[in-house]
């Protein structure tokens, strides 16, 4: 900029030329452009004040608007956009077949800290300590009185433990309201349920997630608000939950097992009504799991759908059935039982010398391994393992637990002679309980596929025909005379018509072999056998029974069949079952053109 001076040369020697003074032309250019200066600044005020004026005009014109817009609507309640109210209301109950509470919310509590508040930290450890004998006192010391300003206390109170908290007085103590997972019937059904923890967490609430069986399994389920709090409905009863519970524990103590389990399954439609492991846990207060040892030593094992236990003569029904479906025999079919019989290098023998001969019948009803050998040889490797694939012994139970997928059968890679020699009475392939229950339904429902299931009344397609009806029936007349006349005749219920198998496997040591004395006692049973409704079965880990004479006994006969026959005779009446006359099965003779066959080595 320019800037004219206050005193030019050309004017200051013109007023002195004509005697003028040369200060007035000073003065005159002074107050010249103080007017210009004060133009300036009166332009820059004027656009300022236009510019604010404008301003105050949209603010008044957008509150005149808004409150406009609030006149003219309907009134509401205030909702809250927490995301962590929505957390406490996304968790649906979980109910029995009946509708009875198995797994709810409870409004509780959080505990937490600002010690930078606090008045005397000391007596509030002391306090707390006395409290919560859990805490660790220094610890707790040295976070009061260090640099925290946070910190969690407990995640959960009681009433009780909220109102001696809050009579310490401390205001660097403070509350925050969340809800709990609550399961009001302690341990009955625990490992079904699973439990639950808390995920993410706020002061004022937190988020409650499934840690294992049903609560993770169906999670997502349980949290999704499309569902409207409608409860999941299992398909156990609580009240045939709870006999069984205390039954088999009575049972485990009593054949001084290590742990028990029991499945009870309809079997029309593969719903579990009720199932049991022992030793178990209360999901309220979820154990921690093991890091080292022996996974089936932990509470939280599951052992009727995580064990992987070779089931013994258990299996021994399903080439005998398979058999009779493929023609190659019938019941009265007569069978080499010379012992022992030698396939390679290895050598089978029966537990008792049965014989030169047997019937099919009695191969079942007195456990013959050498008869039940013979007949798989007749199958061949590749039907036998066919049939077993069919009845789900190669792949995970579909079940709706989040242990099942790892409760996968432990199958041989390779199926030579030997292989299929001792799978035919149940031993070199390992699965759980859950697995010899669902085939067993199999064969009580007509021979079509059964899934197990925890869902109650879901509609599920029909399974698949694995063998014909006439098979299955007659295989469930064998297991019946298994219990009149057999192993088994300790599992007899008056009026029950009680059918089933026994099976005793020495337990696999980690290291390779077997122990000498150990076994898994197992009993499978189906029962009213005339009329099939329900399987159950019973597995004890390591029993040993003391008989009457002192004589000690591992075998199923004499530690399993009897529990399961007691938790039979308990349950029958719970599941509306009248007892009945005894009628005998009728013995389905084999066709006319079929031939009995002598098999010899």
């Amino acid at each position: 900029m320019i800037r004219t001076p206050l005193r030019p040369l050309a004017r200051i020697l013109r007023a002195r030329d004509k005697g003028e003074n040369p200060d007035a032309v000073e003065a005159e250019n002074r107050a010249l452009r103080h007017a210009e200066i004060q133009d300036r600044a009166r332009k820059r005020a004027e656009s300022r004040l236009k510019l604010m004026a404008g301003i105050f005009l949209l603010c008044f014109a957008t509150v005149g608007v808004r409150m406009a817009a609030l006149a003219s609507s309907e009134p509401s309640e205030p909702r809250v956009q927490s995301s962590e109210a929505q957390i406490i209301s996304q968790r649906a109950d979980i109910v029995d077949r009946n509708g009875r509470v198995l797994a709810t919310n409870l409004l509780t509590h959080s505990l937490y800290a600002h010690p930078q508040q606090m008045i005397d930290p000391e007596r509030a450890v002391r306090e707390l300590v006395r409290i919560f004998p859990d805490l660790d006192e220094e610890r707790l010391r040295k976070d009061f009185t260090g640099k925290r300003t946070f910190l969690w206390i407990k995640r959960k109170l009681s009433p009780e433990q909220m109102q001696a908290v809050h009579d310490i007085g401390e205001p660097g103590l403070l509350f925050g309201p969340r809800e709990m997972r609550l399961y009001p019937n302690g341990r009955l059904a625990s490992h079904i349920l699973g439990g639950s923890n808390f995920g993410q967490e706020g002061v004022s609430s937190a988020e409650v997630l499934g840690m294992a069986g049903v609560e993770k399994a169906f999670d997502g389920w349980l949290r999704d608000p499309a569902h409207q709090g409608a409860p999941l409905t299992l398909s156990i009863d609580l009240t045939v939950q709870s006999a069984m519970e205390e039954v088999l524990a009575n049972g485990m103590r009593v054949m001084n097992a290590k742990g028990a389990t029991g499945i009870l399954m309809e079997v029309r439609t593969g719903e579990i009504v009720a199932m049991a492991s022992l030793p178990d846990f209360d999901p309220n207060d979820r154990p921690r799991g093991l890091t080292k040892g022996d996974p089936s030593d932990s509470p939280l094992f599951n052992r009727a759908v995580q064990g992987q236990y070779e089931l013994g003569s258990t299996f021994k029904i399903f080439p005998v059935v398979q058999a009779i479906d493929q023609r190659l025999v019938n019941v009265n079919t007569m069978i080499n039982g010379s012992s022992p019989m030698t396939i390679g290098k290895y050598r089978i023998r029966d537990f008792h010398n049965y014989g030169r001969q047997l019937s099919v019948t009695d191969i079942i009803v007195k456990s013959s391994n050498v008869g039940t050998v013979r007949v798989a040889q007749l199958l061949g490797a590749d039907r036998q393992k066919d049939f077993l694939e069919k009845l789900g012994f190669f792949e995970p139970t579909p079940l709706e637990m989040s242990e099942a997928p790892t409760g996968k059968p432990l199958v041989p890679q390779r199926w030579p002679a030997v292989t299929a020699a001792t799978v035919s009475s149940g031993h070199g392939l390992a699965a759980s309980p859950l697995h010899l229950a669902s085939a067993h339904a199999t064969i009580a429902n007509d021979g079509k596929r059964v899934r197990p299931t925890l869902v109650h009344g879901r509609n599920r397609p029909e399974g698949e025909q694995v063998m014909s009806p006439e098979a299955a029936r007659i295989g469930v007349s064998l297991l019946r005379q298994v219990v009149t006349r057999g192993t088994a005749r300790q599992s007899e219920v008056a009026g029950y018509e009680v059918a089933g198998k026994t099976g005793t496997a020495d337990k696999p040591r980690a290291s390779g072999g077997y122990y000498q004395n150990k076994v898994v006692s197992t009993f499978a049973s189906v029962f009213p056998a005339s009329d099939p409704q329900y399987v159950m079965v019973v597995t004890l880990d390591e029993p040993t029974a003391t008989l009457a004479n002192g004589v000690t006994a591992r075998t199923a006969g004499h530690t399993a069949a009897p529990v399961a026959g007691e938790i039979i005779r308990r349950l029958a009446p719970l599941l509306g079952l009248r007892p009945q006359t005894e009628r005998e099965l009728p013995i389905i003779e084999p066709h006319s053109n079929d031939e009995l066959k002598l098999v010899s080595n």
